[in-house]
């Protein structure tokens, strides 16, 4: 039988290099659409123009098109359904990816079937002088939090504690919301909405309860109406501040939560009708008041976690997306990897804006991966970077280089990256004014 071909936007060497470790990798041919750099490290979104240059691709590939995945967030997971359709290849309908990534009509398909477990919510228009008032009179008092109904990573997201907080993210609101208001616009034109949803479109913006607690993510799948939870990754932060230290694998959540966390989410995904597409749902555990949120849902796998998995199960969850896309059920693998535990760290900086005037050289780096065997270290940042041109930072740091690794135990995953971390050097020149 000829190879099976797998089409994947935005495919970069990384990617490239996990895919090829796939379960049937050897019957498969992989093959980018769209150049990496056009969807990743970009604030712009020019998505029916990346629409047409796909279709172009794929249009003049000769031979089959038998499967087209991503693992991006938007724009890719909204193209995957218009180009799925069109080319009769497996995935979602894009109605109810949209229940996911439409944060608006996400959280009012949620109160449908599992109220108690979201925040109190409710739509506002960034340009509306009276929408502070608005938010209020839907019972959202300080603080709480705004971000735009459809967001990429963390962008454009602010905590409010006061008018003047407000004051200032409306006007950041009203800067820098055209970037993903108009190209998410034009994918709501491609879809069958209700009016209540189509009344609130990417222009507009989410004020919601403050939430928080043990935060995790559950990956999973749905093939054929059946959901498949086959995953739960720890979200650890550094002490007293709110960015990531890193993720861990397995879980360390109670089993009762993890549970919890499974049938609340097979119970949301059945009732959008999510189907044939890998998924994830981000939760908190409030200890205090034992009490689970769910943050929210993304139409993909995380990329962040795919060397966990590798490292744990044995292969990089990856297989979940290409086996659904070809319209076979997953054949994931459980407990088979080399490890018994796996984190991604994220080696950061707490500080002001800076220019990096050195970054660790390939012999440190390998001296690195010789001494951590399975070790992968990449750097974020080059010589010459300004920090605050950085995409996708939060509010209190900078991501300087991402590090996964493995290990027999908690104790030794955490020993064996304050390790590699005491090693690696950066240098920096401070920005005045």
């Amino acid at each position: 039988m000829d190879p099976r071909n797998v089409f994947v936007v935005g495919l970069n060497a990384f990617n490239r290099e996990r895919l090829e470790h796939l379960r049937g990798a050897s019957e498969y041919r992989f093959h980018g659409v769209i150049e990496p750099e056009a969807v990743y490290d970009t604030e712009i979104f020019p998505i029916e123009e990346m629409l047409n240059q796909a279709a172009a691709q794929l249009d003049a590939f000769d031979g089959r098109v038998d499967a087209i995945v991503g693992y991006m967030d938007f724009p890719v997971s909204t193209m995957l359904p218009l180009l799925c359709e069109r080319y009769g290849t497996r995935t979602t309908s894009l109605e109810s990816l949209l229940k996911c990534e439409h944060k608006y009509w996400s959280r009012l398909s949620q109160r449908e079937v599992i109220g108690n477990y979201i925040p109190r919510f409710t739509a506002f228009d960034p340009f509306d002088d009276g929408a502070l008032s608005r938010i209020g009179e839907a019972a959202l008092y300080f603080p709480f939090f705004v971000k735009p109904i459809k967001s990429s990573g963390s962008r454009l997201g602010f905590r409010i504690d006061s008018p003047e907080d407000f004051s200032a993210a409306i006007a950041r609101l009203r800067e820098d919301i055209g970037l993903i208001s108009e190209p998410f616009n034009f994918i709501l034109e491609q879809a069958n909405l209700p009016d209540a949803v189509r009344a609130v479109d990417g222009g507009f913006c989410m004020a919601e309860e403050i939430i928080g607690g043990w935060q995790c993510t559950v990956e999973g799948y749905v093939f054929q109406g059946e959901v498949v939870s086959y995953g739960i990754v720890d979200s650890i932060r550094y002490p007293q501040v709110l960015s990531f230290f890193y993720y861990r694998y397995p879980s360390h959540l109670p089993a009762h939560i993890q549970a919890k966390m499974r049938e609340l989410t097979t119970t949301i995904m059945t009732h959008i009708g999510y189907d044939n597409a890998a998924f994830n749902v981000e939760f908190y555990w409030d200890e205090v008041q034992n009490r689970i949120w769910l943050l929210e849902i993304n139409t993909r796998i995380s990329q962040s976690h795919c060397d966990l998995f590798e490292k744990v199960d044995g292969v990089s969850h990856q297989q979940v997306s290409v086996d659904l896309a070809l319209g076979q059920r997953p054949d994931m693998p459980s407990a088979q990897g080399a490890y018994r535990v796996a984190g991604k760290f994220f080696y950061r900086v707490f500080f002001v804006d800076a220019m990096v005037t050195r970054v660790p050289g390939m012999e440190e780096l390998e001296a690195l991966r010789q001494r951590f065997p399975d070790c992968v270290i990449a750097l974020q940042v080059a010589p010459g970077t300004r920090l605050s041109t950085l995409p996708e930072q939060d509010s209190y740091s900078f991501a300087l280089a991402h590090i996964w690794m493995g290990a027999d135990s908690d104790e030794a995953l955490l020993a064996d990256y304050t390790a590699l971390a005491e090693s690696l050097t950066f240098e920096f020149e401070e920005i005045i004014g």
